[in-house]
């Protein structure tokens, strides 16, 4: 147990500085990206500078129309600079909410790296359990706070695995159905065990709970993989 804390308490810290740096690089990176935007777009007052260079450098012109014109040139200018104005700001808030959305993936992709590095490890070290209750009576098992209700040949199953756990022994299928039925192992049959394992993971539902509960080791049976601590029957 103290094993799997550490491994979780190292990916957890190890998710959270890729997350840190993920989210200065992604900071600095769109900043950079803002700053030569910005630079690069022209300046707003442009147009009403040339235009009051046309004003400076042509005096001469004082006819109707020719005023008429420069004033045109002058309202052109200032709606070109409220264009660019609001151009800044939609740019700028893009960049805002472009910042946001690759944050949000980044925590996203990072708590899924935790999260399947934490099921590797699970599977690898099997599941923890903190206490594993069987009620012969109710036909019920609290697995740490997780209740299943079995049927009475799932219970017998599982009752079997709890005590032979308790004593430290790996039993087979023939050894199983000896047991529960009985009779002499000699003459039960090693499917007949292994049927009652496959209805016992089947009435457990949860597949990742009943495949590293009860394991099957090679060539030896099956057993739980329980600390003997943690087993209470009633």
């Amino acid at each position: 147990m103290n094993e799997s804390v550490t491994i979780a308490k190292d990916v957890l810290r190890s998710g959270n500085r890729v997350l840190v740096w993920g989210i200065a690089a992604i900071v600095v990176i769109l900043l950079v990206a803002a700053i030569l935007l910005f630079a690069s777009l022209p300046d707003a007052n442009a147009f009403n500078t040339r235009v009051e260079q046309i004003f400076v450098q042509n005096d001469a012109l004082t006819t109707g129309d020719q005023i008429r014109l420069l004033e045109i040139l002058a309202q052109s200018g200032t709606a070109f600079s409220e264009v660019l104005t609001s151009y800044r700001m939609i740019i700028f808030v893009l960049l805002v909410f472009s910042t946001a959305m690759l944050i949000a993936a980044l925590v996203f992709l990072v708590m899924i790296l935790a999260l399947n590095r934490r099921m590797e490890t699970i599977q690898k070290q099997g599941i923890q359990v903190a206490s594993l209750l069987i009620s012969r009576g109710e036909n019920a098992v609290v697995l740490n706070d997780m209740e299943f209700k079995l049927t009475e040949a799932a219970i017998e199953t599982l009752s079997v695995l709890a005590e032979a756990r308790l004593d430290d022994d790996i039993l087979t299928g023939a050894q199983i159905e000896s047991v529960i039925s009985g009779k002499r192992e000699a003459d039960c049959d090693e499917a007949a065990g292994a049927m009652r394992i496959k209805r016992l993971r089947d009435a457990l539902g949860n597949q990742m709970v009943s495949e590293l509960l009860v394991k099957n080791i090679a060539r030896r049976g099956y057993t739980l993989a329980v600390n003997k601590d943690a087993i209470r029957m009633i």
